[in-house]
């Protein structure tokens, strides 16, 4: 079994990578998509979103993170994602998932589910331009409007040279509303001959469970319910082989949040840092009631220090 941490825009970037990876139970991470839009991207700009790449494309706890790649032009995918294998990107995966209105408007994401035999030129052009010991992976959603092509675009996938791929539940038009329908994985699995994982609406043990009683999937991919929980990757691995573990307390989580805030103050603008803490925060009270207290302290607060010693740390370095 793996446990993957999903690629989230704005979310998951390379500092909550770090933090969440070092709790365990994480098997391996996704950066945000770089989107590839009509030139090559210079390695900078590969640098900025996947910065573990000069570590041997690993988190600081050791976890491999994969580079994907957004768009829709197969001549200049392939030519950037050969290029992000030679800055070291273990795995090549391609994002047919977003849903964001913005990121569909430019024929990036979820939109390309509509054109099967895209997904199939972009895949193969892709895994020609790769090196052979490198694989080229993919995520989709179950379709845009509706489930009608989800068949045809995993085979497309595959046939294209896909080594594996990622189901997300839903559709486009589903967005992230509950529920997510596990029985397609399943679907999907019975039609091709790769791993198929699964994702979308796991946020406990439980959900976990139920997800593998209805689709069978070895493999799963967790996203908001992995940042609502930080602990839920080994809560899920533990009961895998048979043990239990006690789950994250808020004080072991408090070294965490200060850890994350401090890598904001060096990352990121005093005007963005509380923002991405507050993110964070609102997704931790889902799990932690103690979060939501201290969201309700930092709601309004801009000022980093203030923000530093509601943390209860000290305010080491600014931007």
């Amino acid at each position: 079994m793996q446990i993957a941490l999903a690629p989230m825009e704005g979310l998951v970037d390379d500092i909550l990578r770090d933090v969440l990876t070092r709790v365990g139970g994480i098997d391996w991470c996704v950066t945000e998509f770089i989107r590839v839009t009509d030139r090559l991207m210079p390695a900078s700009y590969f640098y900025k979103l996947a910065s573990e790449l000069p570590n041997g494309a690993r988190t600081a706890a050791g976890v491999p993170m994969h580079v994907q790649l957004l768009g829709s032009d197969p001549g200049c995918l392939a030519e950037n994602a050969a290029f992000a294998c030679e800055l070291g990107a273990p795995v090549l995966d391609l994002n047919f998932g977003c849903p964001a209105k913005t990121v569909n408007r430019s024929r990036g994401g979820a939109i390309l589910l509509r054109e099967p035999e895209l997904l199939h030129t972009i895949v193969n052009q892709v895994r020609r331009a790769v090196p052979v010991s490198i694989p080229v992976t993919a995520k989709m959603r179950l379709g845009y409007e509706n489930t009608d092509q989800a068949l045809d675009c995993a085979r497309a996938l595959v046939d294209g040279g896909a080594a594996r791929i990622v189901v997300h539940a839903r559709t486009k038009l589903d967005g992230y509303k509950p529920p997510a329908h596990w029985e397609w994985i399943a679907r999907i699995q019975e039609v091709v001959k790769v791993p198929v994982v699964a994702n979308g609406e796991i946020w406990s043990v439980e959900d976990w469970q139920r997800c593998k009683a209805v689709c069978g999937a070895k493999d799963i991919m967790l996203g908001r319910g992995l940042v609502a929980r930080p602990d839920l990757a080994r809560q899920i691995a533990a009961v895998a082989r048979g043990e239990v573990v006690e789950p994250l307390t808020w004080a072991e989580l408090q070294p965490m949040l200060r850890l994350f805030w401090a890598a904001c103050l060096v990352k990121l603008t005093p005007l963005q840092a509380p923002g991405r803490l507050k993110q964070w925060l609102a997704l931790l009270t889902k799990s932690y009631p103690e979060a939501t207290v201290m969201f309700d302290l930092l709601r309004r607060e801009t000022d980093c220090a203030r923000v530093g010693r509601l943390l209860g740390c000290e305010l080491q370095s600014t931007p």
